[in-house]
């Protein structure tokens, strides 16, 4: 019963925490900042609690997930609705990232955030506690509840705290698109979770939003219906991913977001995408997605070269940094879809390293704007010999982005292509030649921030010597640092967590793509045969 309180308790922590930030606003202005910073550091320790107690084990032949601990609560019973809570490897460890980058995005806005202290508290809070509650939903009703209600503290968070980007488009700009890109692709994936239910209803008589339930239903569907609702599905995750060409938000929205609103967006928000595609299209829709796998992969591959392409032109940091998160999620799309054990826990190290060192890349791009007033690389220059710990701290992130070995990244980047090849050949070759690509725009950044001679037009607006990274600062990287140090060095702790979950969503995908290709290999000899 212990672990079953955990759950709520998660969800429960940063909205609370969130609600006296912003009642105690009018009282002190530092202390909101200490109340967001305990109740991230009191969800991450409940995280750790989880993990600890419970047992993360996979029953062989299983036609469910085996839960680690479960909470469940009837809410509107004629409606088959309930809070139904759950927790497993693979949703385990995207609460702990989710909690330990909140407390990094706390710690990184003490300085930047000024004006209406409580409220921003109030909004990143609550946007963390939603992604919690995407993490450990297992009622569909609910987790669409959960999935449409973060999106409204991240529009205020990029509305009333973002920057006026360089390219003269506004912060409001930048947040509407955003909410009406996620917004519009929440409605499409509402279609296919509505269409489920009334599919259950039609064959059991019985409404529900359940996983379990509708985990049956899904794989009673007639073969069109069900590849009709993976799509609303894949539609609805893939903007939030972003996958190409639904990308049009994340530039923008990640160039005028404060520092927090970033960490948020790269670190966790497009792996709840990542997320949603393993929980719900790959098991309710084997078949569907395994028929669909070549398309979502030659997206995915789009997505890698676009994304590195626009990354090596830009001038602003924030934005290089937001497409490098374009390109890095096409890796996702080839490890879900190629969907074997070894690409799911590639999946799983690429996720857990990507949120760290994008985290922190997006925090120390709001340390140097802090220290030059400008995000472009032009104008910057010679900060290697200025500071002590920044061009170290900046260099190692950029060597764990691009996938230098011994750090999280290869790992994940390395597992997955190496599962990959297998069953895509090409595609596998196409997507290792982009981390030349990936290698070229980590130099770019590194070499025209760090090395040559400090702008003069720009070195008149900043004080000379600078400032160097705060005893705070250099705290919040080296826990990314270590984080990716273990990632790289040590990764069997999170490849035992996640591996029963993953075994699952194998077994549930892997014979159903078999079958799939062995249909396609025997009707393209059946074409051979005929031209003959």
């Amino acid at each position: 019963m212990e672990n079953n309180l955990i759950l709520p308790a998660l969800i429960l922590v940063p909205f609370i925490a969130g609600f006296i930030c912003w009642l105690v606003d009018k009282f002190d202005q530092h202390l909101p900042r200490w109340i967001a910073l305990i109740g991230m550091l009191i969800t991450f320790g409940l995280g750790i609690a989880l993990w600890q107690s419970g047992t993360y084990s996979y029953e062989l032949g299983g036609k469910v997930p085996t839960w680690a601990a479960e909470f469940h609560l009837p809410w509107i019973q004629t409606l088959g609705i309930s809070i139904h809570l759950a927790v497993d490897g693979l949703s385990l460890l995207m609460v702990l990232l989710t909690a330990l980058l909140g407390v990094l995005a706390v710690g990184c806005s003490w300085g930047e955030i000024q004006k209406n202290v409580g409220f921003f508290h109030l909004n990143l809070l609550w946007s963390l506690g939603g992604v919690i509650g995407v993490f450990l939903a297992i009622d569909l009703f609910l987790f669409f509840f959960f999935w449409e209600m973060m999106l409204v503290p991240i529009y205020f968070l990029i509305a009333l705290w973002g920057h006026s980007g360089s390219n003269g488009r506004s912060r409001v700009y930048a947040a509407t698109k955003f909410f009406l890109y996620t917004q519009i692709a929440g409605l499409i994936m509402l279609i296919g979770i509505l269409g489920l239910v009334v599919y259950g209803y039609m064959m059991t008589g019985m409404i529900g939003f359940d996983y379990n339930y509708l985990l049956a239903v899904a794989n009673h569907l007639p073969p069109e219906v069900a590849y009709a609702f993976m799509l609303c599905f894949f539609i609805g995750f893939a903007v939030k991913l972003p996958v190409f060409p639904l990308h049009g938000w994340l530039p923008d929205a990640h160039a005028q977001a404060p520092t927090a609103g970033s960490v948020d967006l790269a670190g966790i928000l497009i792996k709840t995408a990542a997320y949603g595609l393993l929980r719900f299209v790959i098991p309710f829709f084997p078949a569907a997605s395994a028929q669909f796998a070549d398309i979502a992969i030659i997206l995915g591959l789009i997505g890698i070269f676009y994304g590195a392409f626009l990354a090596y032109q830009q001038t602003d940091m924030k934005r290089l940094l937001a497409y490098t998160s374009i390109s890095h999620m096409g890796f996702i799309l080839l490890a879900i879809y190629a969907g074997n054990i070894l690409t799911f826990q590639g999946l799983m190290i690429m996720m857990l390293a990507h949120g760290l060192s994008s985290a922190a890349l997006f925090i120390m791009s709001g340390q140097v704007y802090e220290r030059l007033h400008t995000r472009d690389l032009r104008l910057m220059g010679g900060l290697r010999g200025q500071l002590q710990y920044l061009p170290f701290f900046l260099m190692f992130f950029v060597a764990a982005l691009v996938g230098v070995p011994g750090l999280g990244n290869f790992i994940g980047e390395f597992l997955i292509l190496m599962g990959s090849f297998k069953t895509y050949p090409a595609f596998t070759i196409i997507a290792a030649v982009s981390l030349v690509f990936a290698g070229l725009y980590g130099l770019i950044l590194i070499h025209k921030a760090l090395f040559g001679e400090p702008n003069p037009e720009q070195q008149k607006h900043y004080t000379t010597p600078l400032k160097d990274l705060s005893t705070r600062e250099v705290s919040i990287l080296m826990i990314c640092v270590i984080g990716l140090l273990w990632l790289g060095l040590y990764p069997q702790t999170f490849l035992d967590m996640s591996h029963s979950s993953m075994q699952w969503l194998v077994n549930s995908y892997m014979p159903v793509q078999e079958v799939v290709e062995t249909v396609q290999q025997a009707a393209t000899q059946l074409e051979h045969v005929e031209m003959q």
